[in-house]
């Protein structure tokens, strides 16, 4: 099988990350965004091609899908898109998609969950249409477009954008798999296929929603990244509790690189992510945190919903708070305050910032 993942987007809701890496690199929970969805596409879908829509930092998006090929055993495609394209770059792959007759997958590449991927291929061979939606369950769904569907069968009636009267709590959940005939609804231009192709879709009988079960979250900003990670860290306490950490001062659902380095009388978690080579020095508090690879926390600091850059560090007696974000290569001073500032890479911070905003 082969799938396709849509990564071509600029990831400006997830900056100042994203200024120095392309989001489907960003770590989560010390592992590329985009890793997780692979990864979870070979083991649980034996797919052996991935197909790329790229086009911002393409670059090291191709080194890293180099290793990744060698390292998984399957092959992976980059489809460069000169201007975004949306849902577009279904049609610029449509040679690599239609090399066989089998359906592909189809991902958004911010997304997190418990990738159900033989579910979906099992579910959309029974009904045996053109399209199947992964849908999900959310607790205010006069926020989303909604998914309105049989709830037998699960065929698509229609859709309808932020409801204000109650017509259905399930909403796109950014995976799909198609067959390949849906590749002639698309022209090779700037396409949502959520608004031009589903809606005819819906109307012929050709779309079906499968129920979602289990935790979901669209990654792709900062405080929902922090909220993913929570999610994600307790399906791991359910499915895979040995991965977790666990060590004096450590509370509730932690992972810890083994390279990384954890002082005296920490308190650590609940809900924080340590990625390689980070330091903690003693003291330290730390809880609904993601600190990324080589960054440094020296003693005594508070940390609470943030989530530190790569080789950022941070001083002494330092308390950060209200999903402060600092890019790569952060220099925080000593005893400051940060309230959900959001420090741009390569800077370095001398005084507090008590307030909301994005330090250039």
């Amino acid at each position: 099988m082969k799938a396709l993942i849509l990564v071509g987007g600029y990831g400006t809701r997830l900056r100042p990350l994203t200024l120095s890496t392309p989001k489907p690199l960003v770590d989560f929970c010390n592992k590329p965004i985009l890793l997780h969805q692979v990864e979870a596409l070979v083991k649980k879908a034996g797919v052996n091609h991935v197909i790329l829509a790229v086009s911002y930092m393409s670059e090291m998006l191709e080194k890293e899908m180099k290793e990744q090929e060698l390292r998984l055993g399957i092959r992976i495609s980059l489809s460069h898109e000169q201007e975004p394209l949306g849902t577009g770059p279904l049609a610029l792959a449509r040679e690599l998609l239609t090399e066989n007759s089998d359906p592909f997958f189809v991902l958004n590449s911010d997304i997190i969950c418990d990738f159900p991927f033989a579910a979906m291929a099992k579910f959309h061979q029974h009904h045996g249409q053109e399209g199947t939606i992964v849908v999900t369950k959310v607790e205010e769904p006069s926020k989303y477009g909604v998914v309105v569907s049989d709830t037998v069968t699960g065929r698509i009636h229609r859709f309808v954008e932020k409801p204000q009267v109650f017509v259905s709590n399930k909403i796109n959940a950014g995976m799909y798999i198609f067959s390949p005939s849906v590749l002639q609804r698309i022209q090779l231009q700037p396409t949502s296929i959520e608004k031009e192709i589903f809606p005819v879709m819906a109307k012929e009988g050709q779309l079906y929603a499968m129920e979602l079960a289990g935790f979901w979250m669209d990654i792709g900003q900062p405080k929902d990244f922090l909220t993913g990670m929570c999610l994600f860290l307790q399906s791991l306490r359910q499915t895979q509790p040995e991965r977790l950490y666990s060590g004096p001062g450590i509370v509730g659902n932690v992972l810890v690189d083994p390279s990384a380095r954890i002082g005296q009388n920490c308190s650590i978690g609940p809900n924080v992510s340590l990625g390689p080579g980070v330091v903690v020095e003693d003291g330290v508090c730390i809880k609904r945190c993601t600190v990324l690879r080589g960054a440094h926390i020296r003693s005594h600091s508070w940390l609470d919903s943030c989530i530190v850059g790569w080789s950022s560090r941070v001083g002494q007696w330092v308390r950060m708070e209200n999903v402060t974000v600092l890019g790569e290569d952060v220099i925080v001073g000593d005893e400051l305050y940060l309230n959900g500032a959001s420090v741009l890479p390569h800077k370095s911070i001398g005084e507090s910032v008590p307030e909301p905003r994005i330090i250039m």
